[in-house]
């Protein structure tokens, strides 16, 4: 069952959907796009490898189920849920994904998520798109908080959070499912106002 507010939403339904996802500048050539259909045999590649497959548990299995997801990533802006962006070089060639998820208007809260293709590893990619997202979600978009968990055995992605700003609050013990077993869980968040890092 849902109350009603008491206090105004943080961000007013229709005011992300009123237009199209936007495309973010990440600094060093790096454009943060929407996915394309083009993009699905990339995409598909990339949980081949065995990195992405360790800390995601939820794969595609063909390049139709990738247009699916792609499909499901527009409704997902449509309907104010979440937002998911290519990490390319240019617009071009794919180097990643990031995305916000379980978008809480009413709360001005959502989740970050992310990944880089092995070739663009070590190249500062993660921090780069994560900070262009969360300077976008944190201003113009209106979002006071995001948040992101990882593994608390995924370092790489720890870092990747350290060095965006996003804060170490905690661990969620045994929170998540990974093929080897219950993994426990780092919690990061960065509010409006944090310092910003890239």
């Amino acid at each position: 069952m849902t109350s009603a507010l008491t206090t105004p939403p943080a961000i007013s339904a229709g005011t992300l959907s009123v237009g199209p996802q936007p495309l973010l500048s990440a600094g060093g050539g790096l454009l943060l796009r929407p996915w394309a259909a083009t993009d699905a045999p990339v995409f598909l590649a990339a949980y081949r490898d065995p990195e992405i497959q360790r800390w995601h548990t939820r794969q595609p299995g063909s390049e139709d189920q990738v247009r699916e997801w792609f499909d499901q990533y527009r409704r997902d802006w449509a309907q104010e849920r979440g937002a998911h962006w290519a990490v390319t070089r240019d617009g071009d060639e794919v180097l990643g994904r990031i995305a916000l998820r379980g978008l809480d208007l009413d709360d001005g809260v959502a989740e970050c998520a992310y990944w880089v293709l092995p070739a663009a590893r070590g190249a500062g990619v993660a921090p780069r798109a994560l900070a262009a997202v969360s300077g976008w979600a944190l201003g113009e978009a209106g979002f006071h908080r995001l948040e992101l968990d990882h593994s608390t055995r995924n370092g790489a992605s720890c870092r990747v959070a350290v060095k965006s700003g996003f804060r170490l609050e905690g661990t969620k013990r045994s929170d998540a499912v990974h093929a080897d077993g219950r993994h426990d869980m780092h919690l990061h968040a960065r509010i409006r106002g944090d310092e910003e890092r890239t």
